[in-house]
């Protein structure tokens, strides 16, 4: 098992040193889902939702958290962001909205933090712009799908159906 890197010696937490690392291409993507009613699918798909556009305020907020990371996850370095990709799939199927966050940077420390976190704040808004009409909604299945650059190279999540 790799060590954890964000306790010093003694055992007291800090954030990493990665002042001595070489800036690389970094990229990481997450994905999430919102599982909801038939109907709060519907009215999402239509933008008939009382407070707007669900997606595109969706969109907007997880590219806000995704900058913001490095404030509120406490370990995490502020980063320089290049860029930040959020789609979004209807699923009528299973009457959930599919969330997928793609993060890229030149810089000394990954990125996955800030792709999940994409995630998890465009989830949350969808939540927050629904809870009038489906307080049943389930937030659920965010986790890193990829991540490349850097020294511990590329990850590639095997055995997953979802595409978006």
């Amino acid at each position: 098992m790799k060590k954890l890197t964000h306790f010093d010696k003694e055992g007291r937490t800090q954030m990493v040193d990665v002042s001595e690392k070489p800036a690389t291409h970094r990229e990481a993507i997450a994905r999430g889902s919102v599982y909801m009613k038939s109907e709060t699918l519907k009215l999402i798909k239509d933008r008939k939702v009382s407070k707007g556009d669900v997606l595109g305020v969706a969109r907007v907020a997880g590219i806000m958290a995704a900058k913001k990371t490095g404030e509120i996850i406490p370990m995490c370095h502020p980063l320089n962001i290049t860029s930040i990709k959020i789609d979004f799939k209807l699923d009528e199927k299973k009457s959930k909205v599919d969330i997928e966050a793609g993060v890229k940077i030149v810089g000394q420390t990954g990125v996955e933090m800030e792709a999940l976190t994409a995630v998890s704040v465009a989830a949350l808004t969808i939540y927050d712009m629904c809870k009038a009409v489906d307080k049943e909604m389930v937030i659920s299945d965010i986790m890193l799908m990829e991540k490349r650059g850097g020294r511990s190279g590329e990850f590639k999540r095997k055995n997953l159906k979802f595409k978006i």
